[in-house]
């Protein structure tokens, strides 16, 4: 099995402070931060023991590609990708929520309607839909970004009325998400998929507003296959998906969902491998192109080397 990321602890000149997320290892600058896409993977808001081999490339090479492709929608903090793994840009100020959109009553909006909910993050669902129904239109249900534990729920009442985010740049953010959701959507059509749901996250570089983190990947997104969407609805089959709900399902099988003294399922060679060619066959099929596997012998230094290039030359 080839060689996978699960963290990495470099220290570069000028280096500020350092902060390793669920996936990612941020490393601080005074005006920039160099993102390392590991090949961690979470799910229920829980780091599973197990890296998956070029799941970060996966994400990091998705990402790079969609926030290329609506940068003209949305000023995004991209400033470089020097390695497959890598993304240096912009050290913005991040809001404290993340932009959920949804199109589809699927994942998390599937399992509150089920439980017999009808309104989510101030939302209020229809009556009469089916899982993976389409919503009239899409609706935005944000979380609150936990720097530690669960993300949860909140309106955007809630949201202004604790003063997370300013009304005015609130409604910049709802404007942003709509139009980023309508361009992936698009785009995934052209490749005969659905983007259901995503989510988006914003922040602020000397006053204006950037799209940050990553886009329309697999860890942010939930993807269907279009081909047999409609009669899959109409016999009341599963959809076929492209996402990281897999995983989860995958874990709920085996009775964890992240719950306190639920303990991970055993982590087999077979159960990584599968978890890895999922991830190499979204990629292959959102962007058209032919994944390249990235060189993975000293993975480590191959990163390393890319950063400390791009800092010596800017």
């Amino acid at each position: 099995m080839s060689h996978a990321i699960k963290e990495t602890n470099f220290q570069f000149p000028a280096q500020i402070d350092f902060y390793k997320g669920k996936v990612r290892d941020v490393y601080i600058f005074d005006k920039e931060l160099v993102v390392v896409a590991s090949d961690r993977i979470s799910a229920f808001d829980v780091v599973l023991p197990r890296p998956i081999p070029f799941k970060g490339q996966v994400l990091n090479q998705i990402a790079a590609k969609f926030l290329e492709a609506t940068s003209d929608l949305v000023p995004n903090w991209v400033t470089a990708t020097p390695d497959p793994n890598v993304t240096i840009g912009k050290r913005c100020e991040p809001f404290k929520v993340e932009m959920v959109i949804r199109g589809y009553l699927s994942g998390h909006a599937a399992r509150e309607y089920k439980a017999g909910k009808r309104m989510i993050c101030g939302v209020p669902m229809p009556e009469g839909m089916k899982e993976n129904d389409a919503f009239p239109t899409p609706i935005i249900t944000p979380t609150t970004k936990a720097s530690e534990g669960h993300d949860e729920d909140i309106s955007k009442e809630g949201i202004l009325a604790k003063g997370i985010v300013s009304k005015e740049d609130y409604e910049v953010l709802e404007k942003y998400t709509r139009a980023l959701f309508q361009r992936g959507q698009e785009m995934a059509k052209e490749k005969g998929l659905i983007l259901v749901d995503t989510k988006y996250e914003f922040g602020k570089y000397e006053g204006e507003i950037f799209l940050i983190d990553e886009i329309h990947t697999p860890d942010s997104s939930r993807y269907f296959y279009a081909d047999r969407y409609e009669q899959n609805q109409k016999e009341g089959k599963a959809q076929r998906q492209l996402s990281k709900e897999f995983v989860r399902q995958w874990l709920i099988g085996n009775g964890f969902q992240g719950k306190d003294g639920q303990e991970v399922p055993e982590m087999t060679d077979e159960i990584v491998q599968s978890i890895s060619d999922r991830y190499i066959e979204l990629f292959e099929k959102i962007t058209g192109e032919k994944f390249v596997k990235a060189e993975t012998d000293a993975i480590e230094t191959r990163i390393e080397e890319a950063i400390k290039k791009y800092l010596n030359e800017n």
